[in-house]
């Protein structure tokens, strides 16, 4: 049986459920417990300004039931921008029924659609290997990159002893 499924940009209204759908996803994927406003904060904010991302959510029958965001990232090398598949979340009760795939779908027609886009990239937790059995059958490519964060708001003790006392430090501007 084929669902119908719906396609629609986030808007303000939306804010509790793509909170929520957050929510789960970091404590699922992470075990994170993430603060509710703040989260419900950045929410509000990247709806708000366009410039911060997209959310795209899945509909069937009028309930939300999975979203994307999609954020951008410059090339230099490509003369194009990236465009970042973030938040990737699909109810459990909804998984393995063609919801992420009709986002994806969606997601990969409009950047194909934009001149200036050069690909699409997105970023998985290493061991969730079902998600990357998805992505691959999607089409997508595994990379040779990794991913390194250094998180401003918690820095760690190496990087606030190597930087103390160095004030106005620039990145050659």
């Amino acid at each position: 049986m084929i669902i119908p499924i719906r396609i629609r940009k986030a808007t303000l209204g939306d804010v509790g459920v793509i909170a929520e759908f957050n929510a789960q996803l970091a404590q699922e994927t992470e075990g994170l417990l993430l603060n509710r406003q703040q989260l419900r904060t950045g929410v509000e904010s990247a709806l708000a300004d366009t410039a911060k991302g997209a959310y795209w959510l899945a509909e069937v029958n009028g309930t939300v039931v999975g979203q994307v965001l999609v954020t951008t990232e410059w090339s230099d090398w490509r003369n194009g921008f990236y465009w970042w598949i973030q938040d990737v979340f699909v109810k459990k009760e909804w998984r393995g029924r063609g919801i992420f795939q009709a986002l994806f779908e969606f997601v990969h027609e409009q950047a194909a659609e934009h001149p200036d886009v050069c690909g699409l990239r997105l970023h998985v937790e290493a061991q969730n290997t079902r998600a990357k059995r998805v992505y691959q059958w999607l089409g997508m490519e595994h990379t040779r990159y990794e991913v390194y964060e250094a998180d401003l708001r918690k820095p760690s003790p190496q990087v606030a002893e190597k930087f103390s006392g160095q004030a106005g430090l620039s990145m050659g501007v």
